[in-house]
């Protein structure tokens, strides 16, 4: 936990508000600063293009980025020897190798050009799902170019704008206090947005989150499925009534039919998923005919065998990623960690862009606390902690969680304390038994669940 988690820990509710304010109009400005509005009419510009046009400006991106990649990134510069170097400035994207994660772990600074300076420099992180989060640098206008994207392609698809009044589920830790009575969220006045707690949903506390709707008037939520899909079943579980909304759009884990059937029947709206990472390597949003499609203006996606070789559509491969959006650190033929497919039929929406079939994969067991709560995607366990490799949660019972770790010669006991205090600030009182392991097994895709809770598989 940063100092500037520690600090507002300490801070009463209305402290809590306040900082939730200040960040959001900091986020504001990174987000909607100068030339976002240009951004955004851009993306909207580009909704009508043909695959012709698509096509040309993925290959003239593509030459600018991988030759720049080639002659001022130093991992590439480093690693590609002349033929690759040359295939790079020639614009040849499959000549190239395919990117771990790892290497961008062990040093992101490695990514970044040599040749631009940008006055202000962000850095995120990706939730470290499975396993050490990979570190993203980004300058103010790709954090605007992001955000326009989502506003054009995802937003404004689902019929609604990031500047209406908003809720999010998303990792943080809006309610520090793990046994708080609530209210669980915490409310940006500066762009009219309701933080959620992900970690303190329960059968009981559901009216709490529904009277945030109504007190903040918001029109549309977005984040998290699985919570927003936990929260819908509670609803119609209570017979709680929510407020008119326009839509939902779901992030971050696959959307199942079953969960857009509860939630729709919740929410009395339409839900959209969007698919994308915090490496903005990848971009997907669902038109209103439910079509997920892929942008080809925000970068290359390939669907890859295990041999590399392109697959038919309707065939699972690996999503490999070549993003537009990043240029300061750009991934080159990144592995994101998913599966999907082409859908080969093209969608009545009339937009020429990619359509995927399915994504496989981001859906994880639920945890249930102690007091009943339910919770999903433990982001923030596992992040800034330098001596780990990678970790997996396992629920074995309600007061009862385990957690593996395969961690570096340097993990310790104050190590193991740390993801001890991380875990009960989550879930409550339960016991946390921290177990290190030399690896975590992996599926046939090469992948392993974070979460796992064998309460759930007891009971199906």
């Amino acid at each position: 936990m940063g100092l500037a988690d520690r600090i507002y820990a300490k801070l009463p509710e209305r402290g809590q508000e306040v900082a939730a304010s200040a960040f959001g109009l900091y986020r504001h400005w990174l987000r909607s600063g100068p030339g976002y509005g240009d951004q955004v009419r851009a993306w909207r510009e580009r909704d009508a293009w043909t695959p012709p046009q698509f096509s040309s400006y993925q290959t003239e991106q593509l030459r600018t980025l991988l030759g720049q990649a080639a002659d001022h990134v130093p991992y590439y510069r480093q690693t590609w020897d002349d033929a690759l170097k040359r295939a790079a400035r020639a614009g040849n994207l499959s000549a190239l190798p395919l990117l771990d994660k790892d290497p961008i772990r062990h040093a992101p600074q490695a990514f970044a050009r040599e040749d631009v300076r940008p006055l202000m420099r962000y850095r995120f992180l990706t939730s470290g799902s499975t396993g050490t989060p990979v570190t993203t640098l980004w300058t103010a206008r790709e954090a605007r170019e992001a955000r326009a994207l989502r506003e054009a392609r995802s937003a404004n698809w689902a019929g609604v704008s990031f500047d209406e009044p908003r809720a999010t589920f998303s990792g943080r830790i809006v309610v520090p206090d793990p046994h708080s009575p609530g209210p669980f969220h915490r409310f940006n006045r500066v762009e009219n947005q309701v933080y959620f707690s992900a970690f303190h949903l329960s059968r009981e506390h559901a009216d709490q989150y529904v009277d945030a709707l109504w007190r903040h008037r918001v029109v549309w939520l977005t984040g998290y499925a699985v919570s927003y899909y936990l929260l819908a079943r509670h609803i119609l579980d209570r017979g709680l009534e929510v407020p008119e909304l326009k839509a939902v759009i779901t992030t971050s884990e696959k959307l199942t039919s079953k969960m857009r059937t509860v939630m729709e029947a919740a929410y009395r709206c339409s839900v959209y998923e969007e698919y994308g990472t915090v490496e903005n390597a990848v971009f997907a949003s669902q038109c209103a005919h439910g079509r997920l499609h892929v942008s080809p203006d925000a970068g290359v996606v390939e669907i890859l065998r295990h041999d590399g070789s392109p697959c038919d559509p309707g065939e699972p491969g690996e999503i490999v990623a070549t993003g537009f959006v990043r240029r300061y650190q750009p991934f080159i033929r990144y592995r994101v960690g998913d599966v999907a497919a082409w859908n080969p039929r093209p969608c009545t929406c009339g937009r020429h862009m990619p359509v995927l079939q399915e994504i496989v994969g981001r859906v994880e067991d639920v945890v249930v606390g102690p007091d009943g709560r339910e919770m999903v995607r433990f982001h923030g366990i596992f992040v800034a902690q330098d001596n780990l490799v990678e970790g997996q949660i396992i629920q074995e019972a309600l007061d009862r969680i385990r957690v593996k770790v395969v961690g570096t010669p340097a993990f310790g006991t104050a190590d193991a304390l740390e993801i001890e205090k991380r875990i009960r600030q989550r879930l409550g009182d339960v016991t946390v038994v921290v177990e290190k392991v030399e690896a975590i097994p992996r599926s046939a895709n090469g992948k392993f669940k974070a979460v796992v809770s064998l309460i759930q598989a007891a009971r199906r």
